[in-house]
């Protein structure tokens, strides 16, 4: 089996370069590499609710979701973001009964925000991390500790094409947005980096 690493929430941000979508950042538990998932507004809103533990009027669908597994007697063992194909994530959702496991096909939202209500283990496959994770490493930690406390962020200046971009400035740009904390931004470049290896 391939190797899993474990993940954790490290953050939720509203992603400025797409309207209505948001950039979910996971951190690996033993580990300094950071995977930014941009996520939906509805998924966002279901993770932030649980993890604030704000109870809402009317059960959501993954409140129903669990609901639902907790009235078959099924627990999620764990949710693995599995897959990654042309900058997409793909997940699974590990279910089981005292009869039965399975393994249920997922988006990396849907099952992050089913994983927060059952209290169930994050993973990543190292393949996916290997490709789309982002090295963050003391000094970063630095900086991110240092933008917390100042709280103000830059205006996003008006980048042009990554393709215009040679590799070498490329990788000069990601460090440059990890150290900003522009993940969706380091998202956009790691993808491109990608695409020309």
């Amino acid at each position: 089996m391939e190797k899993l690493v474990e993940l954790e929430i490290l953050g939720l941000s509203s992603n400025h370069s797409q309207s209505g979508s948001f950039t979910l950042v996971m951190g690996e538990n033993e580990g300094t590499r950071r995977l930014p998932i941009v996520i939906g507004m509805f998924e966002a809103q279901a993770i932030a609710i649980e993890i604030e533990k704000i109870i809402p009027n009317r059960p959501m669908t993954h409140d129903l979701f669990k609901s639902f597994a907790d009235s078959f007697q099924y627990e999620i063992e764990k949710i693995v973001i599995s897959d990654m194909k042309e900058g997409v994530f793909y997940a699974k959702i590990f279910c089981k009964s005292s009869l039965l496991a399975v393994e249920v096909d997922s988006r990396p939202s849907d099952a992050i925000a089913i994983a927060v209500r059952f209290g169930a283990p994050i993973f990543c496959s190292e393949k996916v991390m290997s490709e789309a994770a982002i090295e963050f490493t003391e000094e970063d930690k630095k900086e991110e500790t240092k933008a917390q406390k100042e709280a103000v962020k830059p205006v996003p200046q008006k980048e042009s094409s990554l393709k215009d971009y040679s590799l070498d400035k490329l990788y000069q740009l990601l460090e440059k947005a990890i150290n900003n904390e522009d993940y969706e931004k380091a998202a956009r470049i790691r993808d491109e980096i990608n695409k020309r290896n």
